[in-house]
């Protein structure tokens, strides 16, 4: 073993046993060879596109500090500057404008105004083009398309009940002035596109749209007129966010972005026939959770001194079942115990040689343990003053050896039977409101003096009670926390100009930001 490996047997902390203790001379020998603080600057200033063709092993730890430093400041300025063009939306609303969607079109216009101050109020820092494509069907001439100043419900002259969808689509798409980045589309329709390849309806045209234009996936919902509207209410403003999320992660990149929605159609979202899947063995280490603010900004606490470790048997599904913009997340059964665990493990997306070296892993488990450590101190005082508690799943680095090759993931505890949710993101954009969350961001930046600030949160919500997974941190140390950090500056503009404080920070006594 290791001297620097920190396991002791029988000891309360490590919370395993003797035999669990013993880590493979593999793991023993890469952690001895690893300089994790400099592996991390390298890593750091290749994330900004640098190239290092004059930095090399031989550089001191000092100089590659200021060289990644330098570079990160300058990623994060972009960064920044491109969250800030995303936040200029344009939202289009696509209706069908035929006479079946009478009751519809009076309340759809209605629940634009209510859609744009929905946002307003929730995301001020986002700033709203609103624009409205109306269409019915092929027989209705130069009446077949419309802007919003004139809409009236027209009867179709088909006798038929398919309408012009894909025009209506495309006559938004291409003929619309669109001019940013951040583009939404929204279709409110009650009949699916002509082709009997979309419905077995009556249809005048079975091969589909007359003047050739095709689609490549189309849903359709139906419901009570009013009920849909008041879903359309509170889906739109999760649409805009998620679009806003997307341009900031990706800019204008349009490939990526659809890149990374092809990618989703490649998920299994089903659990897999752990029967038919083979063993692998392998190890995980993690940190323990600081005992104090001080060790938590000290960041050789998270060093490899302070590691601890176990052997696992796991089984892992053969496809990810769910997938963001840096990682994608496995189904996984921990058959070490007499009781299999059900987990889920995370793998970053390969791009580069660092998305799997250990030294990101380690960073991807500390995130969360900062998260907890934090989240400790707010409970203690939320559940004196019966506030809802804020906890982070325990987040641990699992290596194992799959075909010859040593892969990392972090793994943790899998979620069941509960609804996922995204409460805010690392951009400053709030997706769903709870201002026990908010207060909690507010609570770590106060909490730390202005060191950081928890961001990024998702996971379920219980009775009285967040459990939480994935956060962000931005931290005024650009040299922590990993590539959605943004720095004393994503503090400033993405936390402090749009935080709008409510009862709980009241409750709290934190102090108050005024952006009213």
């Amino acid at each position: 073993m290791s001297k620097w490996f920190c396991l002791k047997n029988n000891s309360k902390n490590a919370n395993t046993s003797s035999s669990d203790s013993i880590i493979s001379s593999s793991l023993a020998s890469e952690l001895d060879k690893l300089n994790l603080t400099k592996e991390r600057l390298k890593r750091y200033a290749s994330e900004a596109n640098a190239l290092f063709s004059n930095t090399t092993l031989t550089n001191t730890e000092d100089e590659l500090e200021i060289k990644a430093k330098s570079l990160r400041e300058e990623a994060i300025f972009k960064k920044l500057n491109n969250i800030e063009l995303s936040m200029e939306v344009d939202l289009c609303f696509v209706l069908d404008c035929t006479k079946s969607m009478k009751p519809d079109i009076s309340a759809a216009k209605d629940c634009i105004l209510r859609v744009f101050n929905y946002v307003k109020q929730l995301n001020p820092s986002i700033k709203l083009r609103v624009g409205f494509c109306g269409y019915r069907d092929h027989n209705n001439e130069s009446d077949r398309l419309q802007g919003m100043q004139n809409v009236i419900p027209f009867r179709s002259r088909n006798n038929d009940t398919p309408e012009d969808v894909l025009g209506g689509l495309n006559a938004a798409i291409t003929q619309m002035d669109w001019k940013n980045n951040t583009r939404v589309l929204l279709h409110i329709c009650d009949f699916p596109p002509h082709g009997h390849r979309f419905s077995d309806l009556k249809d005048n045209y079975p091969d589909g749209n007359p003047y050739g234009l095709t689609a490549e996936i189309f849903d359709l919902v139906g419901d009570d007129p009013i009920k849909l509207i008041e879903k359309f209410v509170k889906a739109t403003p999760s649409s805009i966010t998620y679009a806003v999320s997307l341009t900031s992660t990706h800019g204008s990149n349009f490939k990526e972005i659809y890149s990374l929605q092809r990618n989703k159609l490649d998920m299994n979202p089903n659990e897999p026939d752990w029967s038919t899947l083979s063993l692998n063995n392998g190890e995980v280490l993690w940190f323990h959770i600081p005992k104090s603010l001080d060790e938590l900004k000290n960041s050789i606490y998270f060093n490899k001194s302070n590691l601890f470790c176990k052997s696992l048997s796991i089984k892992i599904a053969p496809q990810p079942f769910s997938a963001g913009a840096e990682k994608c997340a496995y189904f996984a059964l921990d058959v070490k115990n007499d009781a299999a665990n059900e987990m889920v493990i995370k793998e970053y997306l390969h791009g580069a040689k660092q998305s799997n070296s250990i030294e990101k892993y380690l960073e991807a488990v500390e995130i969360p343990i900062v998260a907890n450590f934090l989240s400790k101190q707010f409970n203690y005082i939320a559940g004196r003053k019966k506030i809802p508690k804020v906890n982070f799943l325990t987040v641990k680095l699992l290596r194992c050896n799959t075909n010859d090759c040593t892969q990392y993931y972090t793994i943790e505890q899998r979620l069941k039977n509960a609804v996922y949710k995204r409460f805010n993101t690392n951009t400053g954009v709030i997706t769903e409101l709870r201002h026990t969350l908010e207060a909690f961001v507010h609570f770590t930046y106060e909490y730390t003096k202005g060191y950081l600030v928890i961001c990024d949160l998702q996971g379920i919500e219980l009775n009285n009670e967040f459990l939480l997974t994935d956060p962000a941190i931005h931290c005024i140390d650009p040299l922590r926390f990993g590539s959605t950090n943004f720095g004393e500056n994503g503090i400033k503009q993405l936390f402090l100009a749009n935080h709008r404080c409510n009862d709980i920070c009241k409750k709290l006594k934190l102090s108050h930001i005024n952006n009213e």
